[in-house]
């Protein structure tokens, strides 16, 4: 089940039916980016864009103009060209376009300033993606001036196409669903061989080498975020990348990462001993955090809201560490003042998709949003005991450890699935894997 012209098609027909028949839409593929000198960053496709067309070149442009009889969904792609293909690789073309990726036309990119504002004519609003690039705004700004000096009739209203556009991607098809299932065995898969792989004296970065070698070895080309392999204290760092300490005997690693895979992304966090075996004080604050992750992904079901796995989460959180001692104030007074906040760090979720953190509100009419059949978000609490003045009145057995355990959920008609279970998380399975 992979990703086809109709899946692609239908998302195409559901924004113009939002937009209605006397707009237009503009949407901008990605550029690529300059490494250094003549040297790019791997090309990766800006996901909107992705969403609408499956086309993964540089320099593209689709319009939607909804009614229009010679055709609704026109592509401005690069063309062909032999010198330059055989240093970058191949291109589709505007020849093969129409037929490859089911849009009606397709137009050399180097026409788009002549053919392009005809699209506009007669259309009352033109909506496009608001964004920090604002060369991409000046040229639709440029397009409507264009038209306007041809004393031809343009969009009145330019409108900002994200909230229809996003509203979409929030709920996930069965193809999406498929996919994402995919990249979540992958990534479990990979924790796995970094749990089997660890022992004292390795580095960081040699279990991340671990995590990517697997998500290669099953088609996954790239990381979906730059991962995180942190032992010891470099767990309290939330984004910590710098992959670069020796893992030590008796200290636990922290390890967040997770693959893209047909540019849908998994985000996966397990934390577990270097040495196999959790300590006293490790297994009991992993245990604190293991009970609040289970209470999330409990009432993570429709009809609940986005906020509740986190108020769960929270709350056991806050009840395991005042009975470790580590809190001293009661569970109401925590809260209310928001003393558990030097400890529990972050939020609970994130929605997930195409991007790792992936759009879609989190509220709705200053409510917060209700889960829905086919909505993807990661359940992810984390407790976090560095050693600094923040946590001096903390027993010291405690410092220096932070525990995060992370799952990728599929909200579903009668409850959840929990994608990324293959990852083990119960401290017996930990130690058991990693003593096989």
């Amino acid at each position: 089940m992979r990703m086809n012209q109709l899946e692609f098609q239908r998302r195409r027909e559901r924004l113009m039916a939002i937009i209605g028949p006397e707009s237009v839409a503009v949407i901008f593929g990605a550029d690529e980016v300059l490494r250094n000198a003549d040297t790019h960053f791997r090309f990766r496709q800006n996901s909107d864009f992705f969403y609408l067309t499956g086309f993964t070149e540089p320099n593209a442009i689709l319009v939607l103009t909804p009614g229009r009889e010679e055709g609704e969904v026109t592509l401005f792609l690069n063309p062909r060209d032999p010198a330059i293909e055989q240093w970058v690789g191949r291109r589709l073309g505007p020849e093969q376009a129409s037929d490859r990726l089911g849009v009606d036309v397709a137009i050399d990119i180097n026409e788009v300033d002549k053919k392009l504002p005809i699209l506009f004519a007669n259309r009352h609003s033109l909506h496009t993606l608001w964004t920090a690039q604002s060369r991409f705004d000046e040229r639709v700004h440029k397009w409507l001036h264009q038209l306007k000096k041809q004393r031809k009739s343009a969009p009145e209203q330019i409108m900002n196409l994200s909230l229809s556009l996003h509203e979409l991607r929030l709920k996930k098809s069965m193809l999406e669903q498929h996919t994402m299932r995919r990249a979540a065995e992958i990534t479990a898969q990979a924790h796995i061989r970094a749990m089997k792989s660890c022992k004292p004296g390795l580095y960081e970065w040699e279990l991340d080498a671990e995590i990517q070698s697997e998500f290669l070895a099953h088609g996954a080309h790239a990381p979906a975020y730059p991962s995180i392999v942190a032992g010891g204290e470099n767990a309290c760092i939330m984004h910590y990348v710098d992959n670069s300490a020796q893992l030590t005997d008796g200290a636990l690693v922290l390890i967040d990462a997770g693959c893209e895979f047909e540019h849908y992304a998994a985000d996966v966090t397990r934390t577990f001993p270097v040495s196999g075996m959790f300590s006293r004080e490790q297994r009991a604050l992993y245990e604190v955090v293991l009970a609040a992750q289970k209470a999330a992904i409990a009432v993570a079901r429709p009809g609940n809201c986005f906020k509740d796995p986190h108020e769960a989460s929270q709350r056991k959180l806050v009840e395991g560490l005042i009975d470790l001692g580590i809190i001293k104030e009661d569970l109401d007074t925590v809260i209310e003042k928001h003393l558990d906040r030097k400890f529990l760090v972050h939020g609970c979720s994130h929605w997930l998709g195409l991007d790792v953190h992936d759009v879609g509100a989190a509220s709705h009419k200053g409510k917060s949003r209700v889960l829905e059949d086919g909505m993807v978000l990661t359940i992810e609490p984390g407790a976090y005991i560095p050693s600094n003045d923040t946590t001096k009145e903390v027993d010291v057995k405690w410092h220096g450890i932070g525990i995060r355990i992370e799952d990728d959920v599929l909200i579903t008609a009668d409850g959840n699935e929990v994608l990324t279970s293959g990852a083990p998380k119960h401290p017996d399975e930990i130690e058991s894997l990693m003593h096989g």
